[in-house]
């Protein structure tokens, strides 16, 4: 073992009866909420706390619906905004959590995936964007109810054979008026739509499900992509620089070189928030991985007269197997770096430390 490398170490674990979907820190607080399924198809919501090496449950409630995703990142920072099996996107008040504040039935199906921006902790309005399984990608204005602010859906005749859409992310958020969505589908396409201008600014198909997309900063002009996908493919793609026929720079590799992991999934992709260079992917066998991007030495160069993007590479800084089953959630602490929390099919929390990021 090389002790100069960062060391990925569980902290703390939690067994509980039921699967968890998604796991979520609380910002500015020692506490972190889960979400899941019971086993009678009713939703799980709970709060946690972290008291040393213990979890602590102190919010444990039953709802009528099973949750799928979660995300702080639009709201106030004690308000959760949650996607359901049953298509209703709602924003739960941590501190009376007995009736959403708000509630807008978003899709018809499972909202697979919920992302955030703006409010009071970022740039214009507040927003939120949610991918469902009916091949819709809608954002949202917690300030109205029931009529979302933008879609993207299917074209007239393909609804019916829509592709699911798996993973939705904010990026481009640098002032009031910039915002990109990107979203993943479940035959591989990856889409940027331009808010701003109302279009497709950009879209690709990586020939796998895209599980999670993950931009490295929200708030600043769009930089790097992150896609994880299915049969142990990591996408990166440069957005600085797009050529109009190319595209963006990209760069592609595996979450596990062992030949036994080829299949597996790679079901979270998750940024360090205070190194935008650092993420993490969690796999299909239990491993969480952390990277870092390497930028090239030129990230641009002259192709027939045009500009066009350089990609970099990725560098496993460390990798540790923490489960035995999938992990299905990844995310780190907004305040404390290297502290994440993460949720897995083998039905457990698990809050981990990765040492020594603060060197990168």
């Amino acid at each position: 073992m090389d002790i100069s490398k960062p060391q990925i170490l569980t902290y703390a674990e939690k067994s509980v009866n039921y699967t968890v979907h998604c796991s979520r820190w609380i910002p500015q607080s020692n506490r972190f909420v889960a979400l899941g399924e019971r086993p009678r198809g009713t939703g799980a919501f709970q709060i946690y706390e972290l008291n040393g090496p213990e979890i602590k449950n102190t919010v444990d409630t039953e709802k009528t619906g099973a949750f799928r995703c979660g995300t702080f990142k639009a709201s106030d920072t004690r308000q959760l905004a949650v996607g359901d099996f049953h298509g209703k996107m709602s924003i739960i008040d941590l501190e009376n959590h007995s009736k959403p504040v708000y509630v807008s039935d978003a899709h018809n199906g499972i909202i697979n995936s919920i992302d955030g921006c703006g409010g009071a902790r970022g740039h214009g309005a507040p927003e939120i964007v949610t991918g469902g399984k009916d091949g819709c990608v809608r954002v949202w204005d917690p300030r109205q109810k029931n009529v979302p602010v933008a879609e993207i859906e299917p074209e007239d005749g393909q609804k019916e054979n829509a592709r699911d859409c798996w993973a939705v992310a904010f990026g481009n958020a640098f002032n009031a008026e910039d915002r990109m969505i990107a979203a993943g589908f479940d035959n591989g396409d990856v889409k940027l739509f331009d808010l701003k201008a109302m279009k497709i600014q950009w879209s690709t198909n990586i020939q796998n499900g895209v599980c999670s997309l993950s931009f490295d900063r929200m708030d600043i002009e769009m930089n790097k992509l992150v896609a994880s996908t299915l049969e142990n493919k990591i996408h990166i793609w440069d957005l600085r620089t797009q050529h109009k026929t190319e595209g963006f720079a990209h760069h592609v590799f595996r979450h596990d070189d062992n030949d036994a992991a080829t299949s597996t999934t790679v079901w979270s992709a998750c940024h360090l928030p205070q190194n935008r260079d650092i993420f993490a992917t969690a796999g299909g066998n239990g491993t969480m991985n952390v990277w870092q991007y390497k930028y090239p030495d030129k990230r641009v160069e002259e192709k027939g007269g045009e500009k066009v993007g350089v990609a970099g590479t990725a560098e496993l800084i460390q990798k540790q197997i923490l489960a035995t089953q999938p992990i299905n959630c990844i995310d780190f602490h907004p305040d404390k770096c290297g502290l994440a929390v993460m949720s897995g099919y083998d039905q457990a929390l698990r809050v981990a430390l990765v040492s020594k990021l603060n060197n990168y």
